[in-house]
């Protein structure tokens, strides 16, 4: 454009003619408009952007120092020398807690390295981190999720959780609620606190959460102890532990991994020699080593475990007030540290001889356990139980009860009930088919110094499932003769000032309270006989004869001081039956439920104990991960017996393993040993319960479903085999039982349980009757026998001699004299002499 004069004065008018100036006046009008509805549109975007983030804010949840520490710990349970014997975990729960202080700072600095460069500058949100993850997220067409700080972090995986994230929107929202949370956090929390939490939280692959669980599944070694190489391991495995797997995954983490050190180096927190250190690490065929050298998994607990957990959870109800499921949470998520008392060699020694097939009788068989679901004809659903099989078995003579020679046998069956069951027309929609071999067992392993129970067996074969039937603690069965020195002898010695040297006639006698027979185990009756004798002899009729003298009501108060949880003092069923256990059969353990094995080896341990009772337990302590003690099963014990009492029983019961009922259950070494053995007259349950100086130990032996058979003495051989073996691996030293100060010895007569009469009690003509026997002081008899007495007789007239028969014609003799109508004590008067000797003397001379 040439700018002349003339030029310039035709612009002019162009600018200023009409048309002009109108449309100029509009465009104004127009944008003085438009500018107005876009500050209004701005204003009123920042009101709802302020009212939407307020209203997110609203939603919120308070954070505090403690609502970002992890929920979720491992359970760890040691044995009684402290070795990690268990771990009980949930999905949520595999981590083990570890302070910062135990951390390598190049592990702390790798994580921080590759997950968030200015952790110790920023203030919970790093801005710059932000502003590079948006351009990233335009670039790629995504929002994307990266940003997030450690902080953040720890927020999301400790406050906010998993939530549904489907929307750009609901995305936005938990952006905000990390960030605000983390700004919160960092005011209230250390850079120290807040790494710490988030090391122990992070999830790192195989079910790990946290350093620690990690460092011991990927390099079997404490956290503290990882090298530069393995610590950049774990840092690489955060961003995607499925696809960084450093077993399953190693060169996707090994790529990773030179990520994390090459960040180190630049941010100095290592040197280049480190560096190249690091990378050359041939960490991943150690990773893989270990791998293929870990053990299996143990998903089943063992049948102490089950007990001990289950002990765990009622204290924790009793003692702490917990319910039922706050108890589990707190064993398979609270990070507790459970101090077992279980002995691993001990327990190791009776699970290895019960599981031996060969020390089983030879028939062995199996039980079934059968149910089966189906549909009628109508379209109805039924369940057919053991009971309903059992019935068919019967009817078509194919056997009255569920036990087997063979699996293979019991399927037999079953495939004929079936095809009876379709036969109706009948659907089958679900069927549960279980065999247990059998005969079963049990076994309870006690240190009876302090009430610990060392090794438990609840079944042998394979344990399937966790909590499942546990024989030595949830079944009760009959304790047969066992309970014979609990209920009877105890306190008949302990209370009633009787002596082992007591005598009961052991002939034909009848329950005082159901007039019913008492049989022996044997053939016949042995007539007199010590308590002692009876101890050693197992004799039912001198049992319940004792029992009778004790009253039943004084034995159940003892047994419930020895710690039996099941016995019935008075129980009406809802049919209106009425039970009690305060009865005379009582003494041959005649029960309403019977006892766990448990509960009956801790009553023999009392004795064992010198008279003090220690409540069984399966644990010492149980401490949460901050190091608190929870529960606490240190005890003093409760003297429930006099020591002198617990010696006199012991004493008779070595009787019973070297002359009587448990000569099978003898040891091979010199070890002192006493215990009593125990059978149902039913041929149901076989028991043992014996101890030495060191432990006690009760066996049992039956079918689940009661079955009769011939034991041959297994369950004491399978006694004596674990003792001998724990006493050589222990290497006890042979020792005797502890005799009290007031034990002493005194001759009496067997017959009459007083002191002997010298050249009467020692001539009887069946031999010797003098024993030496142990008292209590202040127990031993003062009255002379009474049942043998001696006669001077004239040879010449067969008739009492007097003063004028001559010497050579004086004949000694010794007659036995009983008192009429005796039910069991000894005799007092009259004497039963043949009448020409009870007052008819000589006249001959």
């Amino acid at each position: 454009m040439k700018y002349t004069k003339q030029n310039i004065q035709k612009k002019r008018q162009i600018l200023s003619s009409e048309k002009i100036r109108r449309n100029s006046k509009i465009s104004l009008f127009l944008f003085k408009y438009a500018f107005i509805i876009s500050i209004a549109l701005i204003v009123t975007g920042l009101g709802l952007g302020v009212g939407f983030v307020r209203g997110i804010l609203k939603t919120t949840p308070q954070i505090t120092k403690d609502s970002v520490h992890s929920k979720g710990y491992i359970t760890t349970i040691y044995d009684n020398k402290g070795s990690t014997i268990k771990t009980l975990s949930n999905h949520d729960s595999n981590r083990i807690y570890t302070p910062l202080s135990s951390v390598p700072k190049n592990l702390q600095h790798a994580f921080i390295a590759i997950e968030d460069e200015r952790y110790y500058s920023h203030n919970g949100i790093d801005l710059y981190g932000i502003i590079r993850a948006t351009f990233l997220g335009i670039r790629n067409q995504s929002l994307s999720q990266g940003g997030s700080t450690i902080t953040q972090q720890l927020i999301k995986n400790n406050v906010l959780g998993i939530q549904p994230e489907k929307t750009t929107m609901e995305r936005l929202e938990r952006k905000i609620k990390e960030q605000s949370l983390a700004l919160e956090l960092e005011k209230i929390a250390s850079k120290q606190y807040i790494l710490e939490e988030y090391l122990n939280a992070i999830n790192l692959g195989e079910g790990t959460l946290g350093v620690q669980t990690a460092s011991q599944k990927y390099f079997n070694k404490d956290v503290s102890e990882l090298t530069l190489s393995e610590c950049a391991v774990l840092a690489s495995i955060t961003k995607n532990p499925t696809r960084l797997n450093p077993v399953t995954h190693p060169e996707n983490n090994a790529s990773r991994r030179s990520l994390v050190l090459q960040n180190m180096l630049e941010q100095h927190y290592i040197t280049k020699k480190e560096y190249r250190e690091a990378l050359s690490d041939d960490v991943y065929t150690r990773i893989q080593k270990n791998a293929a050298a870990a053990p299996a998994k143990k998903t089943t607990n063992s049948y102490f475990e089950d007990a001990l957990i289950l002990q765990v959870v009622k204290d924790l109800k009793k003692q702490l007030g917990y319910d039922e499921t706050k108890a589990y949470n707190a064993i398979y998520s609270g990070g507790l540290k459970i101090y077992s008392t279980q002995d691993q060699q001990i327990q190791k020694i009776a699970d290895s001889v019960t599981n031996d097939a060969s020390n089983y009788p030879k028939a062995t068989k199996i039980a079934l356990s059968y149910s089966l679901s189906a549909k009628t004809v109508s379209g109805k659903d039924v369940v057919y139980s053991d009971h309903n099989l059992l019935d068919y078995m019967r009817k078509n003579n194919l056997g009255n009860q569920l036990i087997f020679t063979d699996e293979a046998s019991a399927k037999t069956v079953v495939t004929k009930f079936k095809q009876y069951i379709l036969s109706k027309g009948e659907t089958i929609t679900n069927e549960s088919f279980q065999t247990t071999i059998q005969p079963q067992i049990s076994m309870t392993i006690m240190n009876q110094s302090n009430g610990t129970v060392e090794a438990l067996v609840g079944g042998r074969g394979n344990k399937t499932s966790d909590l499942s039937l546990n024989r030595a603690t949830g079944t009760t069965r009959q304790p047969g003769s066992t309970f014979k020195i609990l209920s009877a002898f105890l306190p008949a010695l302990d209370k009633n000032h009787m002596t082992l040297a007591t005598v009961y006639e052991d002939a034909p006698y009848n329950y005082i309270d159901t007039n019913r027979p008492v049989r022996n185990y044997y053939k016949g009756y042995k007539g007199y006989s010590t308590i002692r004798e009876a101890i050693t002899n197992s004799m039912n009729v001198v049992s319940a004869k004792t029992i009778a003298d004790v009253t039943p009501k004084t034995s159940f108060e003892y047994l419930m001081n020895l710690g039996f949880s099941t016995l019935v003092s008075n129980e009406t069923t809802s049919n209106g039956n009425v039970y009690t256990d305060i009865t005379q059969s009582l003494s041959l353990g005649g029960l309403t439920y019977g006892v766990t094995n448990m509960e009956l080896t801790s009553a023999y341990a009392s004795i064992a104990n010198g008279g003090t009772y220690q409540k069984p337990v399966l644990y010492t302590k149980v401490v949460d991960h901050n190091g608190n003690i929870l529960l606490s099963n240190t005890q003093k014990g409760k003297r429930v017996m006099k020591e002198s009492t617990a010696f006199l029983l012991t004493d008779a019961m070595k009787d019973v393993i070297t002359k009587g009922t448990g000569k099978s259950a003898k040891l091979s070494s010199s070890m002192a040993v006493a215990g009593k053995s125990g059978t149902t007259s039913n041929s149901y349950d076989y028991w043992f319960s014996g101890y030495t100086p060191y432990h006690t130990a009760s066996v049992w032996m039956g079918y689940d479903k009661n079955t009769n058979f011939a034991s041959d003495n297994t369950h004491k051989k399978i006694w004596a085999k674990v003792m001998n073996e724990i006493i050589k691996t222990k290497q006890e030293q042979t020792t005797d039982f502890k005799k009290p100060a007031d034990i002493v010895k005194a001759k009496v007569c067997k017959e009459s349980g007083k002191l002997a009469i010298k050249e009467v009690c020692d001539h009887d003509p069946r031999g010797s009757r003098v024993i030496t026997e142990y008292f209590e002081k202040g127990t031993v008899p003062t009255q002379t026998c009474d049942i043998h007495v001696a006669v001077e007789v004239c040879k010449t007239s067969d008739k009492l001699a007097t003063k004028n028969c001559p010497a050579n014609k004086k004949q000694r003799k010794i007659y036995i004299v009983r008192k009429k109508g005796s039910h069991g004590k000894t005799a007092d008067t009259p004497y039963m002499l043949p009448k020409k000797y009870q007052s008819v003397f000589c006249k001959k001379h």
